[in-house]
C-alpha cells in the first residue's frame, strides 16, 4: 500500500496537482492488476513517438550519440519531395531547433556512404500521412505514432516492434500497432530493408523478420467493415515483406547457396558507432599498440581507411551480424556469426513463405502481383545459380506471385533446417557454420522457436519438451543459453546479457505460443507464470521497475554485463516500463487461468504454486523455511551485495 501510495503522490505531482482525492481500492490494488493498468493507459502512451513538427524535439534526442555534432538532423529518402518540403518548413518555422534537413541519394545503403555519415547522426524520416492544415488550410503531413523501445533506445525498432505490437493488441491498440507496419513498408521502399532502427548508422543492416506475422495479427483484428480498405492494407504489407525476402534474406551476402539456408550478414564498414564509448577497447588495444598510437587515434585512422587491419574487419563483419541478429552479444556468436545458418533466422523465414503463401491463398484469389520491380532471388538455391555467368534474375514484375510456389519454398526450408539445424542425438536444434560446416553446439532457447514456426515436426516438439527444456528452465523462466554453453566468466571473459543468466522477453513469448501450439499449454502456462512471478516481485519490492531484461537465476532486474539495465532510471513512480516487457506482461496475462493470476499477484514463488500438491500434510516449518529461501526481494538483495562485495575487494588491490 505505502508503495502505491508514493506513487499515487509522484503521478499528481507530474500533473502539478497540489491536493489529490484517492480512492482506498487505488491504494490496496493488486500488483498484477495495477502493472497492467499502467502498461495499458500510461507506459504505453509515454513511449509513444512521431516524427513531425510537434515530435522532432524529442525523437531526435539520441543518447548514443557520442559525437561532438549533437544539432538535430533529419534524414529524408530520395523520392520524397513533398516530406523534404515540410521538413524544411519546420525548421524555417522553428529556428530555436537548429534542425538539419538532408535528402538521402538514391543508394542510401552503400556502405561508404553510410560511415561518412558517422560523425553526423540523424534521425530516419518514417511515413507520413496526409491531413487538413488546422493553421493556414489546405494540407499537411502529419507523422504516424509509434512506439519506442524506451531508456537510449529512443527511435523505432525492427524485432522490438513485433513484440510491443502483440502487447498493443492485447491493450486494444490497434491504429498504433498497424501504423508501425506502415513505417516498416516506408523503410522497405526507401532503405531497402526494415532497419535495425531509425536512426542513419543503421541504414546497413537489419534485425529478426516479423513483418508478415505483425501483419497478419493485426489485419486479423481490424474492422471487418472495412474488409477491402483493410485488404489493401495487408497487400501492402506482403508486397513489402516479398521484396526485403528476395532482396535481403535470400540474396547474398545474407543466403548461403550450398545449404539453402540464411544468415545474419549485413555490409558495413569501421567500427559501430552506436556502442558504449568503452565497447570495443579491449578489441582495438593491441592494434593500437601494434602501431605505437593511442586507441582513439587508432579508431579514426582504421575508420578513415589510413590503416589496414584484414583480421580486424572479419571482427567487424561478425560484430555486425550480431547486431542484426538482435542477440548482441553473445558467446554464441563470437566471431562467427555473419557464418552461422541460425535456428532462428530459418524458422521466422520458414514462417514468412507459409505466411505469404497463405495470405496469396486466402486473402487474394491465389495471385498477387508485385508493383514495384527487383530480382527475385533462383529458386531453388545452389551456388551454380549465383555464379558469375549465371542466367539473369528473374524480375518481380514479369508474373503474379502464388501460393504453391512459397509452400514449396516453406517445405524445402524445412527440410534443409532438419539436415543442418536439427541434432537427433542431443534433441535440439542448433546453428549450422557455413564455413566450418558443422553445427555449433552452443545450447541456446532460440531451439523452441521452430515451435511458434511451426516447422518442427511432432515428434521433434516432444523431444524438445521432455528432454531439452529443463536445460533453460529456472526459477524465473527461461535463460537465453546454458550455463555451460556461456563457459567459465572471469574478468578477462566477462558475461554477456544475452547469454546465461539472462531472460528476455522475444525468448519467452516464442517460446509460450510455439509451447501452445504444439499441444503444451500447461508448459507454456507454468513458464508464463515464472516470468510474469519475476516481474511483478520486480515491480513489487522496487518501487514499481520494469526493466529490459532480468537475471532469471537470482530474480533480479540488477545487470552488470555490458551496459547494464534499461527502463530501470526513475523516480518515484516508472512512467514508461520498457517496450517488450511490458508487451511480455500483457501478454503473458493471457496464459494464465484466474488462480494463476490471483497467486501471481500475492507473489507466490512458482516452486510453491507448481509443487503445492506435494506439499499437503509436509512439515509446514520447513514449508516456510523454503519459500523464505525463494524471497525474490532477498535473492535481489544478495545479488547486489554480491555485486558490491566484488567491487570492493577489486579496489583493495
Amino acid at each position: 500500500m505505502l508503495s502505491n501510495l508514493l506513487q499515487e503522490l509522484a503521478l499528481a505531482r507530474d500533473h502539478g496537482r497540489q491536493r489529490i482525492v484517492l480512492d482506498e481500492a487505488r491504494l490496496t490494488e493488486n500488483p498484477v492488476d495495477r502493472l497492467s493498468r499502467m502498461i495499458k493507459y500510461g507506459f504505453w502512451s509515454s513511449l509513444t513517438r512521431r516524427i513531425d513538427g510537434d515530435g522532432l524535439e524529442i525523437i531526435c534526442a539520441d543518447p548514443k550519440n557520442r559525437t561532438a555534432n549533437i544539432k538535430p538532423r533529419i534524414y529524408v529518402p530520395h523520392g520524397e519531395p513533398k516530406m523534404a518540403e515540410y521538413y524544411r518548413k519546420v525548421a524555417e518555422d522553428k529556428p530555436h531547433l537548429g534542425l538539419d534537413v538532408v535528402v538521402l541519394p538514391p543508394k542510401c545503403d552503400d556502405p561508404a556512404f553510410v560511415k561518412s555519415l558517422n560523425d553526423k547522426p540523424g534521425i530516419l524520416a518514417l511515413a507520413m500521412k496526409e491531413v487538413d492544415d488546422p493553421k493556414g488550410g489546405g494540407k499537411t503531413l502529419k507523422g504516424i505514432p509509434f512506439i519506442v523501445p524506451g531508456a537510449r533506445f529512443n527511435e523505432l525498432y525492427n524485432w522490438d516492434s513485433y513484440f510491443i505490437s502483440l502487447g498493443l493488441l492485447v491493450d486494444g491498440h490497434i491504429e498504433m500497432a498497424k501504423g508501425m507496419v506502415d513505417h516498416f513498408v516506408f523503410e522497405i521502399r526507401h532503405y531497402g530493408k526494415i532497419l535495425n532502427g531509425s536512426r542513419s548508422y543503421y541504414l546497413c543492416r537489419t534485425q529478426p523478420p516479423f513483418l508478415t506475422d505483425m501483419a497478419l495479427q493485426i489485419f486479423n483484428h481490424l474492422d471487418r467493415n472495412k474488409y477491402e480498405e483493410n485488404k489493401q492494407w495487408l497487400k501492402r504489407a506482403i508486397q513489402a515483406a516479398i521484396k526485403e525476402y528476395h532482396t535481403i534474406w535470400v540474396a547474398q551476402p545474407r543466403l548461403d547457396p550450398e545449404t539453402g539456408l540464411s544468415r545474419y550478414r549485413p555490409d558495413g564498414l569501421g567500427i559501430p558507432p552506436e556502442t558504449e564509448a568503452s565497447h570495443f577497447t579491449h578489441i582495438l588495444e593491441p592494434y593500437a599498440e601494434k602501431h605505437g598510437i593511442s586507441i582513439l587515434e587508432f579508431t579514426e585512422q582504421y575508420n578513415d581507411g589510413t590503416l589496414s587491419e584484414p583480421e580486424l574487419d572479419e571482427y567487424f563483419l561478425h560484430d555486425r551480424a550480431v547486431r542484426e541478429s538482435g542477440h548482441d552479444t553473445t558467446y554464441r556468436f563470437e566471431k562467427r556469426c555473419a557464418n552461422l545458418a541460425t535456428i532462428d533466422l530459418n524458422s521466422l523465414l520458414f514462417k514468412y513463405e507459409v505466411d505469404i503463401a497463405t495470405a496469396i491463398r486466402d486473402v487474394f484469389d491465389d495471385e498477387l502481383e508485385l508493383e514495384e520491380e527487383f530480382d527475385l532471388s533462383p529458386f531453388p538455391p545452389t551456388p551454380e545459380a549465383f555464379a558469375k555467368g549465371a542466367p539473369a534474375f528473374e524480375k518481380s514484375t514479369s508474373r503474379k506471385q502464388t501460393s504453391e510456389e512459397w509452400f514449396v519454398r516453406a517445405e524445402l526450408r524445412k527440410e534443409r533446417i532438419d539436415q543442418y539445424c536439427w541434432n537427433e542425438g542431443k534433441k535440439l536444434f542448433y546453428d549450422y557454420d557455413t564455413v566450418t560446416k558443422k553445427q555449433i553446439l552452443y545450447e541456446s532457447v532460440t531451439a523452441f522457436w521452430p515451435l511458434w514456426a511451426g516447422c518442427a515436426s511432432e515428434d521433434q516438439a516432444w523431444k524438445l519438451v521432455t528432454y531439452s527444456m529443463s536445460k533453460f528452465e529456472v526459477i524465473g523462466g527461461l535463460v537465453s543459453g546454458t550455463e555451460e554453453s556461456r563457459g567459465r566468466i572471469s574478468l578477462d571473459r566477462p558475461n554477456r546479457q544475452w547469454d546465461f543468466p539472462y531472460a528476455w522477453p522475444p525468448h519467452q513469448i516464442m517460446t509460450w505460443v510455439g509451447l501452445e501450439r504444439y499441444g503444451y499449454l500447461e508448459d507454456a502456462q507454468r513458464l508464463a507464470y515464472r516470468f510474469l512471478y519475476m516481474m511483478t516481485t520486480a515491480f513489487v519490492d522496487f518501487n514499481g521497475v520494469v526493466p529490459e531484461k532480468f537475471d532469471a537465476v537470482k530474480l533480479s532486474h540488477l545487470v552488470d554485463a555490458e551496459y547494464g539495465n534499461q527502463g530501470i532510471d526513475f523516480k518515484m513512480v516508472p512512467r514508461e516500463g520498457f517496450g517488450w516487457m511490458n508487451a511480455a506482461y500483457q501478454v503473458g496475462l493471457t496464459f494464465l487461468t484466474n488462480h494463476m493470476r490471483r497467486a501471481v499477484a500475492a507473489c507466490q514463488s512458482p516452486e510453491i504454486f507448481f509443487n503445492r500438491r506435494d506439499l499437503v500434510g509436509a512439515d509446514m516449518t520447513n514449508i516456510a523455511a523454503r519459500a523464505a529461501d525463494l524471497d525474490p526481494l532477498g535473492i535481489a538483495m544478495e545479488n547486489a551485495m554480491e555485486s558490491l562485495h566484488i567491487e570492493y575487494a577489486g579496489a583493495q588491490y
